[in-house]
């Protein structure tokens, strides 16, 4: 299943990924969601080309039932990126890897943020996969929608975060 999310934001690509790779954000990402944020792990300069890990267990309460049938009340979600330097004008790219345990969904997307004369732009580009014979293709289709709002859910915390620290 595709994955395609986009939004503006009024921040600089490196005020975006300042926020991105700040424990405390993703420490205040999970909170909203109920989880706990259980690794924070940054590889490299921020100023380069680095790795971002994170894992996070997080409720399933608000998971496709169909997709709850394997799990207990928690799960453990494990995100890594691996960003590019940034280019002149302070763009970036990642590849982005989502693993849940115990769930056999899968994510590889690219995200990025491009410069704008408003700010930048953050872009994800991806599939949605499940392994699972004849169930695979109705699993991925119902974790989209939740991964979709993940996103939204960042990016608008994002900005809050942003205010907040201003």
């Amino acid at each position: 299943m595709a994955l395609n999310a986009s939004t503006d934001l009024s921040y600089s690509p490196a005020e975006v990924l300042a926020t991105l790779t700040d424990r405390g954000f993703a420490e205040h990402i999970t909170a909203i969601v109920g989880g706990t944020l259980k690794e924070f792990t940054l590889s490299g300069d921020t100023s380069g080309a680095f790795e971002l890990s994170t894992v996070r267990a997080v409720p399933t309460d608000r998971a496709p039932e169909m997709a709850r049938k394997f799990v207990g009340a928690t799960v453990d979600v494990t995100q890594k990126e691996s960003w590019s330097a940034p280019g002149t004008d302070g763009s970036r790219s990642a590849q982005v890897a989502v693993t849940v345990a115990g769930i056999p969904v899968n994510v590889a997307a690219t995200q990025r943020v491009d410069a704008t004369d408003a700010g930048s732009r953050l872009t994800l580009d991806g599939q949605v996969t499940s392994s699972i014979p004849f169930l695979g293709g109705k699993i991925a289709s119902a974790a989209e929608p939740f991964i979709s709002k993940a996103l939204k859910l960042q990016a608008d915390q994002l900005a809050v975060w942003n205010t907040r620290s201003a």
